[in-house]
């Protein structure tokens, strides 16, 4: 069934001009996007702004029973978001040149005690990304040395590493 809901997705994304790439203009396009990936001969027009909700990679990411999120408020260098327990807020810098983003020392987060969850190594993740990289509706931390510290989509539950629930 879900086969022939795609396939006239992909018909459509096989019919597009070869100008310039088609910019998804909903969250519910760019959910698809992350689920079947950039369709060969397109650029990934995914922008860093807006909400990320993180890729899970082990049963303790959403431990507290809420999956992170990051909002990046792209024209105040701001963002705000959970740790999965915890809300937070801060600074953060990005350049679209060379592809670098860090978070501001200062984060504003709350105090909610969740018990499983191990909030600490989530915001130092944060605190060690010092890159970026936008590919097939997916956001990847980098560490300053390219490691991949996490990954983000548009929509929760999105994407081939996305647990199951």
């Amino acid at each position: 069934m879900k086969s022939i809901a795609i396939f006239p997705l992909l018909i459509f994304a096989g019919c597009q001009n070869a100008g310039p790439a088609h910019t998804a203009k909903t969250d519910d396009t760019l959910a698809t996007v992350a689920r079947i990936g950039t369709p060969p001969g397109q650029r990934d027009t995914t922008t860093l702004g807006g909400m990320w909700y993180l890729q899970p990679m082990l049963p303790s990411d959403t431990a507290a029973g809420k999956v992170p999120t990051l909002d990046l408020n792209l024209e105040k260098s701001r963002f705000s978001g959970n740790t999965g327990c915890n809300n937070m807020h801060g600074e953060f810098w990005f350049s679209k040149t060379d592809s670098s983003l860090s978070f501001g020392d200062k984060m504003n987060i709350t105090k909610k005690s969740c018990t499983g969850y191990n909030e600490p190594a989530f915001i130092k993740s944060l605190r060690s990304a010092g890159r970026y990289r936008l590919r097939d509706g997916v956001l990847t931390l980098l560490s300053d040395n390219n490691t991949e510290l996490s990954h983000w989509v548009r929509k929760p539950g999105i994407g081939p590493k996305a647990l199951k629930a």
